[in-house]
């Protein structure tokens, strides 16, 4: 059994419960960045310093501990990724990359390589199998015996991470473990204070890991070299207000950094044209909306053409709202919204869910 170690107290606790539970647990911690890269910070979850506290829990339990080299693999899927996003005036969502194509592809398929069937993380998620309700004997994990998988949110809603673990296939949550998936983040913390982890009071971060200080402006400045575009600032009738330094430096909702004196009202991005280098805004009322469509969908139900009421999250902190999904055969989903929604924004995972079950989910187009 491999635990994916990101330094943090979840993964910690994660390779100590395993361990506990009588797996031969190897720790893995990946490194994604180049030795001179400038946006690394020491204290993310993938910086230098997360690989020193990965190593020191490794040997305070006793585990065996790598560092494997995922450079490439990170650069490629995830900053590029990031950085061409917003170039196609979209936002977008590296985590639930990285979780997809790093965590659980690259990192996976290394890890069996060492011998390991099976890999866990400190997310707070359950995985179980269908129609157990979470309520196996066994738990809610995989035992990669052909069953399929339900991905189910965590015990603990305020910590629960299944919006960033839609997009995993079958294959990958067959293979899945999250051993904090029963557990609230002060229990976690508990225990790691309790066997004396040094890292049960390791603060967490809510930044992407290779954007310094927050901002990714910056980040695509300076290591993506993603340059400045002047082009309009625009009302919805084509009217010019001024101009922008890049549709990247923008996102849907935003209200700073337009720079437009003498109005009478505050105004709002409420479109990016990158066909038309055009940052489209409007007053508030004009950021609502009540249907939008999804691409590169993931579905963990049978496809079905039959409309399907779900709540649907179209970010991580909203809270979900009620929406009526209808599946195309071609990967994509419609969705109407029962209330409409504010600033609805493509390249930001929507993510539906029926109870605490996600039905499936993709990409706001």
């Amino acid at each position: 059994m491999c635990v994916g170690m990101s330094g943090g107290v979840d993964s910690s606790v994660a390779a100590y419960l395993l361990k506990s539970e009588g797996y031969d647990v190897i720790g893995l911690t990946f490194r994604g960045w180049p030795q001179d890269c400038r946006s690394i910070q020491e204290d993310k979850c993938c910086g230098p310093q997360a690989v020193a506290d990965a190593r020191m829990v490794a040997h305070a339990l006793d585990i065996p501990h790598y560092v494997i080299d995922e450079i490439d693999t990170f650069r490629r899927e995830v900053m590029d990724y990031f950085a061409a996003e917003y170039q196609r005036g979209r936002t977008p969502n590296p985590c639930v990359i990285c979780n997809e194509k790093v965590k659980f592809g690259s990192l996976l398929r290394k890890a069996r390589a060492l011998g390991a069937e099976r890999i866990a993380t400190g997310h707070y998620a359950r995985i179980c199998p269908a129609n157990s309700h979470g309520k196996d004997d066994e738990g809610c994990d995989a035992s990669g015996n052909g069953t399929r998988y339900e991905l189910r949110k965590s015990r603990d809603l305020k910590k629960d991470q299944t919006y960033f673990l839609f997009s995993l296939g079958q294959e990958q949550l067959a293979r899945a473990m999250f051993p904090l998936g029963e557990m609230t983040k002060d229990e976690t913390r508990a225990i790691a204070r309790e066997i004396g982890l040094k890292t049960y009071g390791k603060e967490e971060s809510q930044e992407v890991c290779f954007v310094p200080e927050n901002d990714y402006r910056r980040f695509l400045r300076e290591s993506a070299d993603v340059p400045d575009k002047k082009g309009d600032i625009v009302t919805r009738d084509g009217r010019v207000l001024g101009q922008h330094n890049g549709i990247h430096n923008f996102t849907i909702g935003q209200r700073e950094g337009l720079n437009l004196g003498g109005l009478r009202r505050p105004l709002y991005v409420i479109e990016l044209d990158a066909s038309t280098n055009r940052v489209v805004v409007g007053p508030s009322e004009e950021l609502l909306r009540g249907e939008f469509a999804v691409a590169n969908c993931v579905w963990h139900e049978d496809e079905t053409a039959e409309p399907m009421n779900v709540t649907v999250k179209p970010r991580y902190q909203h809270p979900g709202c009620r929406a009526v999904v209808e599946q195309r055969n071609d990967g994509r989903a419609r969705v109407r919204l029962l209330d409409p929604q504010r600033a609805i924004t493509p390249g930001q995972a929507a993510v539906f869910y029926r109870g605490d079950l996600v039905v499936g989910g993709g990409w706001i187009d």
